[in-house]
C-alpha cells in the first residue's frame, strides 16, 4: 500500500521556521491598495508547493508552504478562516487564517481515505464537509469535520457515486450538491483512470438535515464518458456544472450545463468554434451573480469564456495559454494561468486550477 500520509514534521519542514506565512516584500503595499483578496494554490521553484493570498492586481500579499500540491480553497462564511485541500490523491487539508496569514490546523485523512481537492463549510461555519474517496470500495464519501472540535472527523456519508469531486452548498445550506466524476481510481496506481469504458458520472443532491439522497442525475448512456467535475451557483439557485470528456478526441459533446432541485439537467449549446477551443476539458466554473454570467476555462485549450445564465448566449471569449483559475471581481472575472499570470501580473509560480475570492 502506497503511504500517502503527510506527517506534521514534514509539514513543519516545508513551512519553514515559525510554521507561519511571511509577508512578501510587496505584500503590505499590495494589501493596502487592493479592493479584493483572493487565494490560490501554486507550485513554485523546485516543485515546492504553497497557497498564496493575492490582490486583485495579481500581486502576492502572503504565502504559506504546503507539503504537496494543493487544489481548491474554501472559505468559512462565519470567520476569517479558509481551507486549502490537497489535489487527489492527497491526504492533507490546511486550515489557515486569511486575516493574519497564519496556519491554524493541518487535517489529515483517516486510513483508507484520500481527498479530492474540494470541500464546503456549512452555512453556520460549524461543519466542514470534504470530498473523499473510499478507495478500496471505489465509493465517493463526504467527510464531516466538526470545527468546534478542532476539525476532528465526526462522521461521513455516501456521495452516491465514485470520483466525488466538487461539492457546493445550495438553498441556504440545507442541501449539498455533489459532482461525481464517475472515474474509478486507487491511490496505489497514482492518478490512473481505471474504467474509462464504463464510467458512472452523476450529479447528486443530499439533504444535510437528514443525510438522505434527494436526487441523483445520471448522465445518459451516450454521455457516460463525460466526467462531471466543477460547479457554482447562480442567483436563482441553479447549479452550473462543467465537464471533462474522456472519450474519443474527435467527439465534441457539450461541456457546460445546469440543474436545480426538482429539475432535469440541461446543457447549453456553445458555438462550435468555442466548444472546439475548450478541447473537451473544463477546468473551472465561476458565476458572477451580479453580472448574470457563468465563466468556464480550459488550460488544455488555452481558452476561457463567459455565458449569459438566462439565455446561454456567449458574452465573452478570450484565448490565454494555460488559463484555468477564475474568480469574480469588479471587471467581471480575474484569471490565473499555469504559466504564472494572475490577471495582468506575472510571477515565477504555476497557479493551480482554482482561485477563491476571500473578500
Amino acid at each position: 500500500m502506497l503511504n500517502l500520509k503527510i506527517s506534521k514534521r514534514s509539514f513543519l519542514k516545508a513551512a519553514g521556521a515559525g510554521f507561519a506565512a511571511s509577508l512578501l516584500p510587496r505584500g503590505a503595499e499590495a494589501l493596502d491598495r487592493t479592493e479584493a483578496v483572493f487565494a490560490s494554490a501554486f507550485m513554485g521553484e523546485n516543485e515546492s508547493y504553497g497557497v498564496a493570498l493575492v490582490s486583485e492586481a495579481g500581486r502576492e500579499i502572503a504565502r504559506l508552504a504546503l507539503p504537496d500540491r494543493g487544489h481548491d480553497v474554501t472559505r468559512d462564511p462565519q470567520s476569517t478562516r479558509a481551507v486549502v485541500f490537497a489535489r487527489r490523491p492527497g491526504t492533507f487539508a490546511l486550515v489557515f487564517d486569511t486575516a493574519t496569514g497564519q496556519p491554524v490546523k493541518l487535517i489529515e485523512a483517516v486510513e483508507d481515505r484520500h481527498f479530492f481537492g474540494h470541500g464546503a463549510f456549512s452555512a453556520n461555519g460549524q461543519i466542514l464537509y470534504v470530498a473523499e474517496n473510499d478507495f478500496d470500495n471505489y465509493q465517493g464519501m463526504i467527510g464531516v469535520y466538526d470545527v468546534g472540535m478542532d476539525y476532528a472527523k465526526v462522521g461521513e456519508f455516501p456521495a452516491h457515486g465514485m470520483d466525488t469531486h466538487d461539492i457546493q452548498m445550495i438553498e441556504g445550506g440545507r442541501y449539498l450538491a455533489i459532482a461525481n466524476g464517475g472515474i474509478k481510481q486507487h491511490p496505489d496506481l497514482g492518478r490512473a483512470k481505471l474504467n474509462l469504458d464504463h464510467m458512472e458520472p452523476s450529479l447528486v443532491i443530499i439533504d444535510l438535515e437528514h443525510g438522505q439522497l434527494v436526487e441523483k442525475h445520471d448522465l445518459p448512456m451516450d454521455l457516460r464518458q463525460l466526467s462531471t467535475r466543477h460547479m457554482d451557483i447562480d442567483g436563482k439557485g441553479r447549479v452550473w456544472f462543467g465537464c471533462q470528456f474522456e472519450g474519443e478526441r474527435n467527439r465534441r459533446p457539450q461541456l457546460l450545463g445546469h440543474f436545480r432541485r426538482g429539475e432535469d439537467m440541461r446543457f447549453i449549446e456553445m458555438p462550435e468554434p468555442i466548444l472546439d477551443g475548450f478541447d473537451n476539458y473544463i477546468g473551472s466554473v465561476t458565476v458572477n451573480r451580479q453580472a448574470g454570467l457563468v465563466a468556464v476555462s480550459s488550460p488544455r485549450g488555452g481558452q476561457w469564456a463567459a455565458f449569459d445564465v438566462e439565455t446561454g448566449k456567449l458574452a465573452y471569449e478570450e484565448k490565454i495559454p494555460g488559463v484555468c483559475g477564475l474568480a469574480t471581481e469588479k471587471s467581471l472575472f480575474v484569471r490565473s494561468t499555469e504559466n504564472g499570470w494572475f490577471d495582468k501580473e506575472k510571477s515565477a509560480v504555476s497557479w493551480d486550477n482554482h482561485v477563491t475570492r476571500l473578500g
